[in-house]
């Protein structure tokens, strides 16, 4: 919030109306985050973590969340996309109790002052929470405030992150929670990185009510990486594991042997190996596990299928080792997942 003043601001955006409601039991004192806008940055970004908060209040029909929008001199920020934002503060105007984001795009190591880090550190010195989305992690890293933690940013901004930062090794995660240190990749990460605040404050029923007025689906646990093994593939131009990834999304339910695999790429199963360890840090066998677990997932939450039914669709033989395969990838059994997203049990 606001200095000089310990109330909340009466806001009429803070509690909008709407059709659909979801009343909490009971309500806590607002709670505040401040969004720094540093030029040029990622506007859906931006407002993919601040919408949740508003749908939020929306439903419970209270302030459960409030935010201000800042920039470093109290003036109009433009995004990236050339729309100039409004803000309703500077970045010295804050109170401790409001946890600050720092929201950047591309070209975001240097963007900003160093007036800015100044402050941010100060934020933090005196009890304030600080958190990057979409590049603002880069921000944090430029004020000494990522050592020993983890964090992530923007795939694309990774590379010239670590060329920057040798020390410091983003994960390939849509969001990360650190004790109190939040980041996302940005776009909908945003959006699923908000969810899980809302699901730790009032609980995950109503995190999946904020969630599904997003359009976000009902499942709130944390996301996979931010890209796709078939993604980093085409962004490498290497046609050859580009033609093994096709293969295996191809053949899920009925998987290829590596060496049917490298056959039909034309290149030799040791090939295959090496280079999907430098261009995805796994072997082809973990890669293929994933592409068939994904497809699980979503059979999970989109059929009526029984999970052996879904254990044979993915390519497995065994009904445990799929169930074992799926709970280190996502954190729980497929009969778990199925369960807390139907309301039943799975037999």
């Amino acid at each position: 919030m606001i200095k000089g003043t310990r109330k909340d601001l009466n806001r009429p955006d803070l509690v909008p109306a709407g059709a659909f409601s979801y009343p909490v039991d009971d309500p806590q004192k607002t709670r505040w985050f401040g969004f720094l806008l540093l030029p040029q940055f990622t506007l859906l970004a931006f407002s993919a973590a601040l919408d949740p908060l508003r749908i939020a209040n929306q439903l419970a029909q209270e302030p459960l969340y409030g935010w201000l929008v800042i920039s470093e001199d109290g003036n109009a920020v433009s995004s990236s996309s050339g729309i100039d934002i409004d803000v309703h503060v500077g970045l010295g105007d804050l109170e401790t109790d409001t946890y600050l984001f720092v929201c950047s795009g591309n070209n975001s190591i240097n963007i900003a002052a160093q007036s800015t880090l100044g402050y941010i550190r100060h934020h933090v010195r005196f009890g304030g929470n600080v958190g990057g989305i979409c590049t603002g992690t880069a921000t944090l890293a430029r004020a000494g405030l990522l050592k020993g933690r983890a964090f992530t940013l923007h795939w694309e901004n990774q590379p010239g992150f670590s060329e920057a930062f040798p020390g410091l090794a983003p994960t390939p995660r849509r969001f990360e929670r650190d004790n109190d240190l939040l980041t996302c990749g940005g776009g909908v990460a945003a959006t699923e990185m908000m969810i899980s605040i809302i699901a730790r404050d009032y609980g995950e029923d109503f995190a999946i009510a904020v969630s599904d007025m997003c359009l976000n689906g009902p499942n709130i646990a944390t996301r996979s990486e931010q890209r796709s093994s078939i993604a980093k593939a085409i962004s490498s131009r290497n046609p050859r594991v580009l033609a093994v990834l096709r293969k295996m999304y191809d053949n899920i339910e009925t998987p290829l042997t590596l060496g049917e695999l490298a056959e039909n790429a034309g290149i030799s199963r040791r090939q295959i190996e090496r280079q999907f360890k430098q261009l995805l840090n796994e072997a082809p066998a973990q890669t293929y596990r994933h592409i068939r677990l994904e497809r699980a997932r979503a059979l999970l939450m989109e059929t009526n299928l029984s999970v052996m039914e879904i254990v044979m669709a993915s390519g497995f033989n065994s009904r445990n080792v799929f169930s074992r395969h799926y709970k280190e990838r996502y954190g729980e059994t497929p009969y778990g997942h199925r369960g807390r997203i139907r309301g039943g049990d799975e037999n």
